[in-house]
């Protein structure tokens, strides 16, 4: 992988704490930020990174977002004695000052200035700032939330005014709404913010009308402000993992960011005293994975929320491990969504669905029984005498920690024919063992006609020696060029189903032939691009996708991508990904591109491409997508054809029933609400 990642780190953060008793604001603690820089230090990956020193916010920074009077406001809190700042902090929600907050505020900001200009400099490719404190709670004229000045606000408008940049995705995974972050940017459609926060009827702080899902920017911003509310606690991997592959990725590629900045808050991971979900920390390894091939891998993430000071460090290594270009984890715990997830997930789609091309096929709002918009804040009065003893399940929830990532030695293996160049970072593979005589034996009598045909025995041998080091985790990925590509993924199947213990997801993009007749066991799951109606019988594992017009529609494929591929690979939880390009596709490289990089989020980045000899040109761009890379922009999406939105949605419609991740309305029906 090119580049880097920076890491943004200054101890001088940590000095400053609550010095009065206030319970909202005690878990606000220094300890925050030490045991997640101490867990990066433990784990090694502080050292793999780029640091990069902390410098303070100026006056002018601070002014892109707030006010010169709260600014001067702010100021004066070094000098307050412990009455005049138990005072000031008096006109302001759930935070709290401290001789030396301000000096740490203006650290926090411009840890995060820093991080983009290294970013955007091409210094490093991307990046984290532990700072504290947070920033998305912050107002014009107002601290809110333990946030004193806006850290991620004021980012994006720096990154407008000195770079140019004409379009910035906010991604706010905290559990908290991020108010501040929306206010800033409400009519604002060159910033596309989007958050998921426990809502609970407007029950749960900051007790926001406008963090509902109907809340969608003023003006020109209109749709570009995504609320994603959640109305109940213990949100799992699977809620997670669904809006993202329904909502937030099919809005963010038709956006098309420059930049991405992530407020990146863990207090939405388990165990959390303000979250009380469910999420594992390796999800967000995952949801990390999912935004690095927009805006060309320029992503920022900045430290917002996070008071579990267990899953809080967990969280943190598995984003920058993630940033670091190591595989992802195998994803734990993966659910369906559950009932409530689904309700919101379908609120949102349906409201936003007249502002984006990538939703207009959303179902019609549900009807007010189920609208979460619509709920009565008095039915969940009864639910207030029980929160003291939900508070001590949260504190008390213990889970696994995470395991640890072992990368491979080798990132990328290629078996080429003679006379074509191995691409820079990959290493090139040939078999030096011999096969066992049996195998030998069935490959020249399933696969070789010409019992002679040295070549093809070499390079299938090959591919199977090349699947067995990557079960193994020896090698991280392969790239094949080979002379019959439909005989070779027969080959790779055949070979999987019998001697690997795991599954294998066959993706392939073209009208060649496919194994889909030996998918009945589950122990391979095919699914098929193409432009022809398929004459195999579709199975729960055999997905035919068929694409009327071709590969020509962009937008259609980047939907099939999202809605069925994603959340099919995810819930099916291959240990293997076989990517198929056949002769002729006609895919673009760019989409290609982000179909590989997309794709090795599952199966530990497993990942084996086989292509066909003559496709020498995407070469290039494969390798640079196994090897990490980001791939290439595709430009603001246009709306998809309507007869792909058409088939997509009626294949979704016919599969939803078998495959919990792709429900996008409670009517489908989720896990329940069992928690």
């Amino acid at each position: 992988m090119k580049m880097g990642t920076a890491l943004i780190y200054d101890e001088e953060m940590t000095n400053y704490k609550l010095l009065w008793v206030d319970p909202a604001c005690k878990i606000e603690v220094p300890e925050r930020l030490t045991v997640s820089h101490e867990a990066l230090v433990k784990s090694g990956l502080a050292e793999r990174c780029i640091s990069i020193p902390v410098r303070e916010a100026t006056d002018a920074d601070i002014l892109l977002v707030h006010s010169e009077e709260y600014l001067d406001a702010v100021k004066k809190t070094p000098y307050m004695t412990l009455e005049d700042l138990k005072e000031f902090t008096l006109q302001y929600g759930d935070v709290y000052f401290h001789p030396n907050i301000f000096h740490c505020a203006k650290l926090a900001a411009g840890a995060a200035l820093q991080l983009v200009d290294s970013v955007m400099t091409g210094k490093v490719r991307n990046g984290m700032a532990l700072v504290r404190p947070p920033g998305h709670h912050s107002m014009r004229s107002a601290a809110s939330g333990f946030c004193v000045f806006n850290n991620v606000a004021i980012a994006a408008r720096y990154a407008k005014q000195k770079y140019g940049v004409k379009r910035v995705l906010i991604v706010d995974w905290d559990i908290h709404h991020g108010q501040g972050v929306q206010y800033s940017f409400e009519d604002d459609p060159s910033v596309l913010y989007f958050s998921w926060h426990r809502f609970e009827h407007q029950k749960f702080w900051p007790h926001l009308r406008e963090s509902d899902f109907d809340s969608v920017g003023k003006d020109k911003g209109a749709g570009f402000n995504i609320n994603v509310p959640w109305n109940k606690v213990g949100m799992q991997n699977g809620d997670y993992l669904s809006v993202f592959c329904h909502l937030l990725l099919p809005v963010a590629y038709e956006f098309c960011p420059d930049l991405v900045l992530v407020c990146a808050g863990f207090d939405s991971a388990i165990g959390d005293p303000e979250g009380e979900m469910c999420a594992s920390p390796d999800i967000f390894a995952h949801l990390t994975h999912l935004l690095m091939n927009l805006a060309g891998g320029k992503l920022c993430a900045v430290l917002e929320g996070g008071y579990n000071l267990t899953s809080l460090p967990q969280s943190v290594c598995q984003t920058v491990q993630t940033l670091l270009g190591d595989p992802a984890p195998r994803p734990a715990n993966l659910n369906g969504p559950c009932k409530s997830a689904l309700e919101s997930l379908h609120c949102v789609r349906s409201t936003h669905r007249q502002y984006w091309s990538c939703l207009k096929h959303a179902a019609d709002l549900p009807a007010c029984d189920i609208s979460t918009k619509r709920m009565k804040l008095a039915e969940e009065e009864e639910k207030t005498q029980d929160k003291g003893e939900e508070e001590k399940s949260a504190e008390e929830k213990v889970w696994p920690e995470p395991p640890k990532r072992v990368t491979p030695t080798i990132r990328t293996a290629v078996v080429f024919p003679d006379g074509v160049a191995c691409p820079d970072g990959c290493k090139p593979f040939r078999s030096t063992e011999d096969l066992d005589p049996l195998t030998v034996s069935k490959l020249k009598e399933n696969f070789l006609k010409d019992a002679d045909d040295s070549d093809a025995l070499s390079t299938l041998s090959s591919l199977i020696a090349l699947v067995e080091k990557m079960e193994k985790n020896e090698i991280c990925s392969g790239l094949a060029l080979v002379h019959d590509v439909s005989m070779a993924t027969m080959c790779v199947v055949q070979h999987a189903a019998a001697a690997l213990t795991n599954r294998v997801l066959v993706v392939c993009v073209g009208d060649g032939k496919v194994p889909s007749h030996v998918t009945e066991d589950g122990k391979t799951f095919v699914v098929q691009f193409s432009n022809k109606e398929s004459e195999e019988q579709e199975c729960k594992y055999y997905i035919p996708v068929h694409l009327k017009k071709g590969f020509s529609d962009v937008s259609g494929f980047i939907q099939a991508l999202f809605s069925l591929v994603l959340p099919l690979g995810y819930e099916y939880d291959p240990g293997l990904v076989l990517l198929v390009r056949m002769p002729d596709s006609g895919l673009s490289e760019s989409v290609w591109q982000h179909l590989t990089g997309l794709l090795q989020g599952l199966a530990q980045g497993h990942t084996l491409v086989l292509m066909q000899e003559g496709e020498k040109s995407c070469v290039g761009p494969t390798a640079s997508s196994l090897l990490g890379d980001a791939a290439s922009s595709l430009g603001q999406l246009l709306a998809p054809q309507p007869e792909h939105v058409e088939s997509l949605e009626s294949l979704r419609h016919r599969l939803k029933a078998d495959w919990k991740l792709l429900q996008t309305t409670a009517e489908e029906m989720g896990r329940g609400d069992e928690f």
